[in-house]
């Protein structure tokens, strides 16, 4: 189903919500023209991942983390009658979730963790009103780094300096980050944080 400027024309009668700090996912929807507020939303999300059963799937985890921060804003009387967006974007490979690096050294570890595999971006989304949970999905895009050599990272990492630390795979697409990306299937703007093609199909039907 194709977005056009009418269907979001149509929606701008009704106020969002982003329940994020990030600057990316603020990004990704002030570029295709959505307007929003933004709010850092009010849930400890390490204290959420250490009560989730650890038999529980990469998807799980996203859709959980994302429901807690939307809902911890939609709850907020000031934003009561807001539709509020909550995201969480993890990366996943080897049966395990990638937290984010702690140095550069850590940094050069997971890059050369990820050479020449495929890994998977999963996002959960969870759209919430008053309180209550209207909507959720989970979005996977695969993402393949080339095979690196050992003074190939090192190289990439001098470039990208220590800021590569705030993105959990240690690149940006937007930026480095096809320098050592191989390909990606499926939503390009998931890998930015945010699987944007299946929120605007969503609120199409609002």
């Amino acid at each position: 189903m194709l977005i056009s400027n009418i269907d979001i024309n149509m929606n701008l009668h009704k106020k969002y919500v982003l329940a994020s700090s990030s600057k990316s996912r603020q990004m990704v929807l002030k570029n295709c023209g959505f307007m929003f507020t933004q709010v850092k939303p009010k849930c400890d999300e390490e204290e959420i991942k250490k009560n989730i059963k650890k038999n529980k799937g990469p998807e799980y985890v996203a859709k959980t983390l994302s429901f807690e921060k939307s809902i911890s804003v939609s709850q907020d009387k000031k934003y009561f009658n807001h539709y509020v967006v909550g995201c969480d974007t993890l990366i996943y490979i080897n049966n395990k979730i990638i937290d984010k690096a702690q140095n550069i050294e850590d940094a050069h570890y997971k890059i050369k963790m990820f050479s020449g595999k495929t890994h998977k971006i999963i996002s959960g989304l969870t759209l919430c009103r008053r309180g209550e949970k209207i909507w959720q999905c989970s979005e996977t895009t695969l993402v393949k780094i080339r095979r690196l050599k050992k003074a190939q990272i090192n190289s990439y990492l001098k470039k990208t300096g220590k800021q590569i630390l705030g993105s959990v795979g240690c690149y940006q697409i937007e930026s480095l980050g096809p320098n050592i990306i191989e390909n990606i299937k499926g939503d390009y703007f998931n890998v930015l944080g945010f699987p944007l093609f299946r929120f605007l199909n969503q609120i199409s039907k609002l």
